[in-house]
């Protein structure tokens, strides 16, 4: 398989072993976007606030990074990390908010 891709390690060596698998995964990925009303801005912030809400720096710093590069400002994907204080409380959402700061001020320097 070909697709430049950025995964952490251990996910790019399943990538690599089992193509089909991630082949699968995008399908799965593409059907649950296609199966409701959202926009692609509001899908990508949702992913934002749910990798926020599990814990997930991995899939923060990757729904960050993509939700700048369709478009999304920093402020906005901020804001979902704000947004998590009175359900998540503040010491997650801080951490989420440092992990969104993680990639835009990365992408920023």
């Amino acid at each position: 398989m070909n697709e430049a891709i950025n995964l952490p390690p251990m996910a790019r060596e399943v990538f690599d072993q089992h193509p089909e698998l991630w082949e699968s995964y995008k399908r799965l990925g593409t059907a649950v976007s296609s199966a409701g009303p959202l926009e692609l801005r509001e899908r990508r912030l949702v992913h934002l606030a749910m990798a926020i809400a599990i814990g997930s720096e991995g899939a923060t710093h990757s729904h960050a990074r993509r939700a700048i590069e369709e478009g999304c400002t920093v402020d906005q994907l901020e804001h979902v990390a704000l947004l998590g204080i009175t359900t998540l409380g503040w010491p997650q959402a801080i951490r989420g908010l440092s992990w969104i700061r993680d990639t835009t001020q990365a992408d920023a320097g």
